[in-house]
């Protein structure tokens, strides 16, 4: 093989790799975002249901034509966050499963190994936004939507890294 071709085959390598990461990044997002709308759909339905945490203003409530209860803003806090975890346990299933089959290639680590990673790096950044979500509420009295917004960005940012370059081949 002469010297061009080498370089003409490095070149193309290096597309396939790009395209790859790209096509990966995509499916990524889109798992993501399956588990984000199922996150939000339990977020929303605990949060109105069982751990009251919503304010009668809240910019979805009014989409939806629904009205709560007042909470006060220790409680709605509190319920926010506890509403959070719930959402959490039944999302992160589904973003497992998700990246297993259908974006990472798993094998880096014994099965078990590879689930408790997932759900220990998931779990880390669940709690930085439940956190600041918490914060923000406490803190700032800020909207549930909008504290909530700010939880789904960090956790989303935190969890591609990590899963990328720690839990998963690639």
């Amino acid at each position: 093989m002469d010297v061009r071709s080498k370089i003409r085959l490095q070149a193309i390598s290096r597309k396939n790799r790009k395209t790859f990461l790209l096509l990966q990044f995509v499916k990524y997002a889109l798992s993501g975002g399956l588990a984000a709308f199922v996150h939000v759909l339990v977020f929303y339905t605990v949060a109105w249901k069982l751990f009251p945490a919503l304010q009668s203003d809240d910019i979805l409530l009014a989409f939806w034509g629904i009205s709560v209860a007042p909470v006060d803003v220790s409680t709605r806090a509190i319920n926010a966050m506890l509403s959070n975890i719930v959402a959490f346990l039944v999302s992160n299933f589904l973003a497992y499963i998700c990246n297993i089959y259908w974006v990472f290639e798993p094998g880096r680590h014994h099965k078990v190994v590879e689930i408790g990673l997932f759900y220990i790096v998931s779990g880390i950044s669940m709690t930085i936004g439940t956190v600041l979500m918490g914060y923000l509420i406490q803190g700032f009295n800020l909207q549930t939507t909008l504290a909530f917004t700010a939880n789904i960005i960090s956790a989303v940012a935190i969890n591609y890294l990590l899963r990328k370059f720690y839990i998963f081949k690639g």
